[in-house]
């Protein structure tokens, strides 16, 4: 009887030889998923790179910057191609972007007033911008850093928020002439 009490609360699970195989499949399921991907990504960086293959030829637009440098370049006879266009070694268009840099931005935020902030900027212009469209690009980022509160700032993310809403606001002020924002300083005080 004691032995047909010890038989009955023993609860039987799967054999060893079935875990083992499950477990083996899993193993090499998930071998299987990572050599794809693996693969994948790595054709898509190595040999197939879709940035050589889908450059695309952009003329210059007639009366701009580069249209003006691309007829100084092929009249001095310099990296001119045929069309007269100034172009590099692979055959692409030069286009030769502008950094200027803005004067330093120095105010307090709206929550907690009691910080300050200072920041030094540059933005990349697509064509040599007038000093009052400068001057009009740091008045809004001015008048924009006072709205911003620390909290919308804070960390990683709140950064590049800042920084993308910063780039949104100079290409909106400048009708996309302005095509990128750096944020060379960040002070906090």
């Amino acid at each position: 009887m004691a032995a047909d009490g010890t038989d009955s609360t023993q609860k039987k699970g799967p054999s060893t030889v079935v875990q083992a195989v499950v477990l083996l499949v899993l193993t090499v399921a998930a071998a299987g998923g990572g050599w794809f991907s693996g693969l994948t990504l790595h054709s898509d960086q190595s040999g197939n790179d879709l940035t050589e293959t889908m450059k695309i030829q952009v003329d210059p637009l007639p009366g701009s910057v580069e249209a003006e440098e691309a007829a100084r370049a092929s009249a001095s006879g310099s990296n001119g191609g045929q069309d007269g266009v100034a172009r590099d070694e692979n055959g692409n268009i030069l286009l030769i972007p502008r950094l200027v840099p803005l004067e330093p931005v120095t105010t307090n935020l709206a929550a907690p007033r009691d910080i300050w902030v200072r920041m030094e900027l540059a933005i990349v212009f697509t064509a040599p911008p007038p000093p009052q469209l400068v001057r009009s690009i740091h008045e809004d980022i001015l008048a924009y850093m006072r709205t911003v509160t620390l909290q919308q700032v804070q960390g990683a993310s709140g950064f590049r928020h800042l920084k993308t809403d910063l780039e949104e606001r100079a290409r909106i002020r400048s009708d996309g002439l302005a095509t990128q924002l750096m944020i060379r300083t960040l002070l906090f005080e």
